[in-house]
């Protein structure tokens, strides 16, 4: 096939459609040539074309074929030296996936031709594979980047006022019976109206979507016929998975992703993307070659002193090289691609740590930070940092840079661990109730800094905390030895399902417990889709490879009273500004009242001293939140002032009676909240100054002052 080629230009990367044709370019500083690979459909192992690129600017080999059109399948083949041992895995048998492939039309067909060495070799990864792999990888896609945006606004909504919501694509519709059959599990399905009513009658303000870059499902999965559900595992940073896509994968999966975005954005929902760039789909030295790897191993990622080995700080067997100018580039440009041409809100990264080490540190001012810090489009949305990975000192919780909000996990143990009873002191509780000061306030951070909460994809859900002592991941084949151990739960006294009563309304207490104290706590609380409805994992808290009812929302068999009982409580939060203040409590009087924003006191209703809070066995304490405390102004400069309210927490296993702050805190008291009465925002008794009042075992109360403070 004789096909006509220009020289082309070596920007932007990736493939991309003018109108007359198409400009290819890719970054490989080590090899030798490149072939550009045509393809007529996806299952081919045969090429249509093959074209040679000839002209190369710096590292990066470009060409421009004219008459090219969207919908064009392609991928590369590129020659350079086979040497392990100096980091070096070039192997032109084998179809590469182009990084910046905007879209990639199917998935990966395990098969033996995929590793670019020969397996059960002696030394198997010095051999050489010549078997054509073309036909076992999928293809990338040309797309027409042209969308009708309708004059797409991003929501821009502040930390303050933020609620996350953490969802999985496909398993948050999956057994929705309202959704249509056709598109349940898509981005479709995310964007139909029956999701948005419900997202916004929920009071969400942001959506956190698990990985929707392009993935690979793992080998050793596919074998045991069990998926790599969450996706942690990209391989296409540009493209968004088609397997989350109804329309097919010649590119209708990028202009369904944006429909999803535009359709969210109408309801006043932001989209986060969970994003993985800190390793990659190819695993170890072992794994398959099929992007990076065969593009130029030593230039994508990090490599031990024996080059033949790759360095993992991941768990995953990689660890892309973010020191590399042409990596910091890639995720650079991926960030960017998705926030101007996908128009998403912000990013969460995945094990963050691991892209801020500087050879084998971390270092919270590393070259990623930096640039991103300076970038004027990345640098203006949500960045959220998972601030741990697996390496040493990579425990990086509260060491982030001003701008990056962090997962706070020192919330999450502290919380568990104060609701089950555990030994903790309140002087921890305290802190994380107001935002983390401890970690985020002497580095010019707010408490937005914190985003808080109980569980996420990753460990029990909401009803299985409470549910399970021990993890129960029999389905996952490895015998029970994969995920986390110590996960600070509690069964309330039977391990899994149970028809006694009184544990089971223990364990909805519980539930509300978290949720209540998640919604008033200072920061930015996040859940995870179907906590809410009361979903269980059946003590699985390492779902990552179910693709099955084990991860999908079971609305069926939803939880009702919690449901509405979590309505009320987010609706309850976004109304009272005292419970999401941009700004730190100080501790000292208030200018109008006398009183300091905030005040602790003992159930007896003195205030907590000094030797209180440092007591490991104490479980109950009560707080003042004044509602004339919050420092912050308004958008309009104007002083922002909320009702004054008093929060009782009560851990120990029996009723307490309290007594009420003497009147100067307030004379009179409405209780309004009780997580053992299932109420939220209801007026249920009027207490006075220094009254009594009895607060059940395992609970909370909230009061709101009925009489406006003295000026």
């Amino acid at each position: 096939m004789n096909i006509t080629v220009y020289p082309g230009h070596p920007y932007p990367l990736g493939a991309t459609w003018d109108g007359n044709g198409v400009n290819f370019a890719l970054y490989a500083d080590n090899a030798t040539g490149i072939e550009l690979c045509l393809f007529d459909s996806n299952e081919s192992g045969e090429e249509t074309a093959k074209i040679e690129l000839t002209e190369r600017t710096h590292q990066i080999w470009h060409v421009y074929v004219p008459d090219l059109k969207p919908g064009q399948l392609y991928g590369y083949r590129v020659h350079g030296p086979y040497d392990p041992q100096n980091g070096h895995r070039f192997n032109p048998f084998k179809l590469l996936i182009d990084p910046y492939a905007k879209a990639i039309a199917g998935t990966i067909e395990w098969h033996d031709s995929l590793f670019g060495y020969i397996l059960g070799a002696n030394d198997a990864d010095l051999t050489f594979n010549r078997i054509n792999s073309a036909q076992f990888v999928p293809k990338c896609v040309v797309i027409d980047p042209n969308f009708d945006w309708e004059g797409d606004k991003p929501p821009k909504t502040s930390y303050h006022k933020s609620i996350i919501y953490e969802t999985h694509i496909k398993g948050f519709t999956q057994t929705h019976p309202e959704i249509p059959d056709e598109i349940k599990g898509t981005y479709a399905a995310l964007a139909h109206p029956v999701t948005i009513k419900y997202l916004t009658d929920l009071g969400i303000t942001a959506l956190e979507l698990m990985p929707v870059h392009h993935f690979i499902r793992d080998r050793h999965l596919a074998e045991r016929n069990l998926a790599n559900y969450w996706g942690y595992n990209s391989i296409g940073f540009f493209a968004p998975d088609i397997r989350y896509s109804k329309g097919g994968g010649h590119g209708e999966q990028v202009s369904e992703f944006k429909t999803m975005v535009k359709e969210l954005h109408k309801a006043g929902i932001e989209v986060i993307l969970d994003v993985v760039y800190n390793h990659t789909g190819e695993g170890n030295h072992l794994g398959p070659t099929i992007c990076f790897r065969g593009i130029d191993n030593a230039s994508y990622y990090r490599l031990t002193d024996d080059r033949r080995y790759c360095m993992d700080y991941t768990g995953t067997g990689n660890t892309l090289n973010a020191m590399m100018p042409n990596v910091l580039r890639l995720i650079m440009d991926s960030l960017r691609y998705w926030i101007l041409e996908m128009h998403v809100d912000g990013f969460r990264f995945d094990l963050a740590s691991t892209l801020a080490r500087e050879l084998h540190a971390v270092d919270r001012l590393g070259s990623f930070f930096d640039i991103i810090h300076q970038d004027p489009v990345i640098s203006q949305v949500k960045l959220i940092a998972e601030p741990w990975d697996i390496g040493e000192g990579g425990y990086q919780v509260g060491k982030f840079p001003p701008g990056w909000a962090e997962w706070n996990g020192k919330y999450r143990d502290c919380l568990r661990d104060y609701w089950r009873g555990a030994e903790s002191m309140l002087g921890e509780f305290a802190q994380r109730f107001t935002g983390s000061p401890d970690l985020y306030q002497n580095d010019y951070r707010k408490p937005t800094a914190s985003i808080n909460f109980i569980t996420a994809h990753d460990g029990f859900t909401l009803h299985d905390l409470v549910s399970y002592n021990e993890k129960h991941n029999m389905e996952n084949g490895e015998n029970n030895n994969d995920g986390e151990s110590h996960n600070r739960s509690w069964n309330c006294g039977v391990e899994g399902p149970t028809d006694d009563p009184d544990i089971i309304a223990l364990r909805n207490q519980q539930k509300r417990n978290f949720l209540t104290t998640l919604f008033l706590s200072q920061g930015v609380p996040m859940i995870v889709a179907g906590d809410e409805l009361g979903r269980t994992q059946m003590g699985n808290n390492n779902a990552y490879c179910q693709d099955n009812e084990i991860s999908w929302l079971d609305w069926e068999n939803a939880d009702e009273d919690l449901l509405a009982f979590t309505q009320k409580l987010i609706h309850f939060r976004k109304n009272h500004p005292v419970f999401r203040r941009r700004g730190w409590f100080q501790g000292e009087p208030v200018f109008h009242s006398g009183l300091e924003d905030i005040a602790w006191f003992l159930p007896k209703g003195t205030e907590m001293t000094e030797e209180n809070w440092r007591h490991d066995f104490a479980k109950s304490l009560g707080v003042f939140l004044n509602g004339y405390g919050i420092r912050s102004k308004g958008p309009k400069g104007e002083h922002i002032i909320d009702d004054s309210f008093y929060v009782i927490f009560n851990a120990y296993h029996d009723e307490l009676e309290y007594i009420l702050p003497e009147k100067k805190y307030g004379k009179q008291w409405t209780k309004i909240l009780d997580t053992y009465e299932n109420t939220v925002n209801k007026i249920e008794g009027r207490y006075s100054a220094k009254d009594p009042i009895i607060v059940q075992g395992r609970s909370i109360v909230l009061l709101k002052q009925q009489d406006p403070l003295l000026l």
